[in-house]
């Protein structure tokens, strides 16, 4: 792992990331509650299946965006970080 090099995100992308973090997890709650409501697996075989899909999706999505947002947070102090952030 010494060998990567950590780049700071720009503001454009952490706000991008915040935004569309919000997203995800109202995929993955909207499909949390689709599993449940198909509670017959018999007369629903391809919904669950479906909405199965969707979790793993939204839940695979939502972890890369809280991966990359808490590698930002761990780079604030790199020189990369220090030039896209804007001085307030």
């Amino acid at each position: 792992m010494a060998l990567v090099k950590r780049i700071a995100l720009g503001p454009r992308a952490l706000r991008q990331l915040r935004r569309v973090r919000s997203v995800y997890v109202a995929g993955v709650l909207l499909s949390v509650l689709g599993l449940l409501s198909y509670d017959n697996s018999t007369a629903g075989g391809r919904q669950t299946v479906i909405a199965g899909t969707f979790l793993a999706v939204f839940a695979g999505l939502l972890t890369l965006t809280a991966v990359q947002l808490w590698r930002h947070g761990r780079t604030k102090r790199c020189s990369t970080s220090k030039k896209l952030t804007r001085v307030v």
